[in-house]
């Protein structure tokens, strides 16, 4: 089994968003996926539970139940992390995943609060000894501006691959608020945004987004 921890210390980052479309995509393809919500503010948790039963099925897990564990048989974890994580509660999450995915928004905010988090995340010894994989995901993006140019900029400056783009899109939101995600709906509407996520999921699926642990 595979465990992908979403993460960023910094909320309204797109955490849940990344997460929970990330299980979608994965389910997809036909893999038995989990999604744990770790977050106190129960979003994913709340998704789950409005994703109709018609589409592909992805296993609803709570930490305000206990414990997160996959039952036997999952391909994929996938932990929707807490706002402000730190500290001891941020190892023990670092040392549980094989992959661990950083989405950042193209604001000045976003940047600086992102500089300092993954100068903290890749000095932990899970990553540093390439026990664990980070993917950087450039969220909310519009191309052809400053903003997002700059942000292009700034991610390539560390060492950690972008392993995708995604648009600022109301399919999001509107997906979400269903219990769905952008490739649960038709092509008509969120072609570009199945393109994208090919990106991230081909990623996520290689060799080269598991730590050697």
């Amino acid at each position: 089994m595979r465990t992908i921890a979403v993460l960023n210390a910094k909320g309204g980052c797109g955490k849940t968003t990344i997460a929970t479309n990330l299980a979608a995509a994965l389910a997809w393809e036909g893999y038995q996926v989990a999604l744990g919500d770790l977050d106190p503010q129960q979003s994913s948790a709340d998704w789950s539970a409005a994703r109709p039963e018609e589409y592909p099925e992805i296993i609803a897990l709570n930490a305000a139940d206990g414990p997160i564990r996959a039952p036997s048989g999952t391909d994929f974890l996938i932990l929707d992390s807490a706002a402000g994580i730190h500290g001891p509660e941020m190892g023990n999450l670092v040392r549980r995943a094989q992959t661990i995915l950083i989405p950042v928004l193209p604001s000045y905010i976003d940047m600086n609060a992102a500089y300092r988090f993954l100068g903290h995340l890749f000095s932990l010894k899970p990553i540093a000894e390439g026990d664990a994989k980070v993917g950087l995901v450039a969220n909310r993006v519009k191309p052809h501006t400053i903003i997002y140019r700059e942000l292009t900029g700034f991610l390539e400056g560390f060492k950690a691959p972008v392993i995708g783009h995604l648009r600022d899109s109301m399919n999001y939101v509107r997906a979400f608020e269903r219990g769905l995600s952008v490739n649960d709906l038709p092509a008509y509407m969120a072609e570009q945004d199945w393109e994208e996520w090919e990106t991230v999921t081909n990623w996520v699926t290689s060799r080269k987004s598991r730590g050697k642990a």
